[in-house]
């Protein structure tokens, strides 16, 4: 295969990435709205309008910043509108679509977790999306390290790479299946979305290590920094919904 792949697009050149990112979006929406007519949860129009404008606005903003923030230096020293607007991280989508997520609940005055709902949707357009990272190969910073080991493989250059992509999408891959077993296990309402946030920032923070990155912090880039602080967030988030579930299970049996 040659790298990069593209698409000619009404007579224009197009790298992959943004055409498998662009229908990783319309697909993983399409489904969500699919499951959300399934749903026996009903959202008041004010609700959904608040939680979509938020989470949207939140992903737009930090996926811009997070992703121009892992190179500072060339932000600052080189500023171009082209680059601000062009780089960008689901890393900081996620983080800031959920604080955007959490600020239009807080407007509209609605306490109930609504994030499991979206859980599937967002794998699924992230697997399509590094379908499309991993077929642009070194034409954008999606791309590993050199490495030696079995798993290397040539993107676009000299060097034998981590084909880093693939491991996101077979992770991905692994954790649809682990979360979909145990769906209706996990309870109380919005742990899937707390276990989903933890198990895909935890993967991130190990997987740029074997990425090419800026240190900004001891061996840690932006992206790793960003990671930590949502799996902090979300270990102290998961452990006192467990608490709070074995509260009201000893509440439960002892009133009975």
């Amino acid at each position: 295969m040659d790298f990069p792949v593209t698409f000619q697009i009404f007579g224009k050149t197009i790298l992959a990435h943004p055409v498998f990112e662009t229908l990783g979006i319309f697909l993983g929406m399409r489904f969500y709205f699919y499951l959300k007519r399934k749903s026996s949860e009903k959202l008041s129009f004010n609700t959904s309008a608040a939680i979509l404008i938020g989470a949207t606005a939140g992903a737009l903003f930090g996926s811009k910043l997070i992703g121009n923030l892992e190179n500072p230096y060339m932000l600052f020293e080189n500023f171009s509108l082209k680059r601000v607007w062009t780089n960008n991280t689901i890393v900081g989508g996620l983080a800031f679509g959920l604080i955007g997520v959490e600020l239009g609940k807080k407007i509209v005055g609605h306490k109930e977790s609504t994030g499991d709902l979206i859980v599937f949707p967002l794998i699924l357009a992230i697997i399509i999306g590094r379908i499309g990272c991993f077929l642009t190969g070194v034409h954008e910073e999606t791309y590993g390290i050199p490495t030696d080991s079995i798993f290397g493989m040539h993107l676009g250059d000299e060097y034998l790479r981590h084909p880093v992509a693939l491991y996101e999408i077979a992770f991905l891959i692994l954790l649809w299946i682990v979360l979909k077993i145990n769906n209706k296990k996990l309870d109380p309402s919005g742990f899937i979305f707390q276990i989903f946030m933890l198990s895909y920032f935890t993967f991130r923070f190990t997987l740029d290590f074997i990425k090419p990155k800026i240190e900004i912090i001891g061996n840690l880039g932006t992206i790793q920094l960003v990671c930590l602080c949502v799996m902090i967030y979300y270990i102290f988030k998961i452990k006192t919904t467990i608490i709070n579930q074995k509260k009201l299970k000893y509440e439960n049996t002892n009133a009975s």
